[in-house]
């Protein structure tokens, strides 16, 4: 026996049919309330002024789509040497997250040229992973 279920949102103001839900949030409190078009028009007419002079809090953001790296971030396979390189190089880095734009830089552009491995104001120091051992 198959079974229909149907549901049909309510305004929750005048009790007429809903065509929306509308969540928000305010004074820490996540709202949700289902409105018809009338309505929900009202809203956020009345909230637009305040909308505009708000600023972004803490809550949660809507999810942005991934972006493809730009070349600051290391592999993940690939981050433990450039942190050594990094640490005995006079950077400091942490042993996990994001590997800094500087720091990518400075690990790709070794041995380019005098100082160009090294961080300003330090003397350069050799790669420990181009060392020959004869």
């Amino acid at each position: 026996m198959a079974q229909v279920t149907m549901v049909r949102l309510v305004d929750d103001l005048d009790g007429t049919e809903a065509d929306e839900s509308i969540s928000f949030a305010l004074d820490g409190v996540a709202l949700e309330i289902d409105l018809s078009n009338d309505n929900a028009e009202k809203l956020r007419g009345i909230f637009a002024p305040y909308i505009a002079a708000a600023r972004h809090g803490g809550g949660r953001r809507a999810r942005r789509p991934q972006r493809l790296s730009t070349g600051s971030t290391a592999p993940r396979e690939g981050a433990g040497p450039i942190r050594e390189w990094a640490a005995a190089n006079g950077f400091t880095v942490s042993a996990r997250g994001r590997i800094s734009t500087e720091v990518m830089e400075a690990y790709t552009n070794r041995g380019a040229g005098d100082g160009a491995a090294a961080k300003p104001g330090l003397p350069k120091v050799t790669d420990p992973f181009m060392v020959s051992f004869t």
